[in-house]
């Protein structure tokens, strides 16, 4: 079995056919999904989503990309969302340098009261970063020394400095569509030197489909091809690669119950 820890459920790609979506994933070995909040505002939603299917579990969080669509919440106040019993995470959150939709300092406020609010709950932290690996070692070192909290680094792309940061840091890290592509050499190099127990998989669904289906809309039966290329990388078997991820993601996410024996 495997578990798409990161998908968009809400999304309209997926939110038009999503017993279908659903149907699939269930037929590629996908057991439970976790769909992922990028607007607190919109938490309702992606809660309804959640309490659909015993499947389907949920964060809530602000991406940083939208970070200036809404209010700013309140480490309190992010905190007393996540206790619905389908939120099993807090974010996703972070920093994107690429794009640049909000002002550094502001962006960073912001993810910092996501940390805390991750340290209050004992839930884990979806980080999004990009073009952002300095400021974001540099935070998670600060923030991790004032009170420890669980994180990983969602659909990693970034510098091997980065990854080895976060796994000594404690954090996971979560490998999408992306590790399949042709060019992504060094992607694959990285995840090779990680430890297994620190590895996670998702799609980003409707994002980032991998090889063989790039161009299409993502989903989280796709999963299986990203575990499939993770296996042929860590010199294990896909069955393999399967039971240690899933495992993993239940211990993170330990607030999901346990899986069916």
């Amino acid at each position: 079995m495997l578990i798409d820890t990161h998908c968009h459920l809400d999304f309209p790609e997926l939110a038009k056919d999503r017993a279908g979506v659903l149907a699939r994933a269930k037929s590629a070995g996908v057991g439970r999904m976790i769909t992922i909040c990028t607007e607190i505002e919109k938490f309702a939603a992606i809660r309804e989503i959640a309490e659909s299917d015993e499947n389907i579990f949920c964060s809530v969080g602000a991406h940083p990309n939208h970070a200036l669509d809404e209010r700013e919440f309140s480490a309190a106040e992010i905190a007393a969302l996540a206790a619905h019993e389908k939120c099993v995470a807090i974010g996703e959150t972070g920093l994107d340098y690429h794009y640049d939709r909000a002002p550094r300092d502001f962006a960073q406020r912001v993810f910092r009261a996501h940390v805390a609010a991750a340290r209050e709950t004992g839930l884990p932290l979806v980080i999004h970063t990009r073009d952002a690996d300095a400021d974001m070692a540099a935070i998670l070192a600060e923030e991790m020394a004032k009170g420890e909290f669980k994180a990983l680094l969602h659909c990693f792309s970034s510098s091997r400095a980065l990854a080895e940061k976060g796994v000594e840091l404690g954090l996971y890290v979560s490998f999408s569509g992306i590790v399949t592509f042709k060019n992504s050499h060094e992607l694959r190099d990285i995840a090779k030197d990680l430890p297994l127990d620190r590895l996670l998989v998702e799609t980003d669904a409707p994002f980032l489909a991998p090889t063989p289906y790039r161009g299409k809309t993502n989903e989280p039966a796709y999963v299986a091809q990203t575990a499939k290329v993770l296996a042929e990388v860590k010199g294990v078997t896909v069955e393999e690669l399967a039971r240690i991820t899933t495992e993993n993601a239940m211990t993170l996410f330990s607030k999901m119950p346990p899986l069916p024996a």
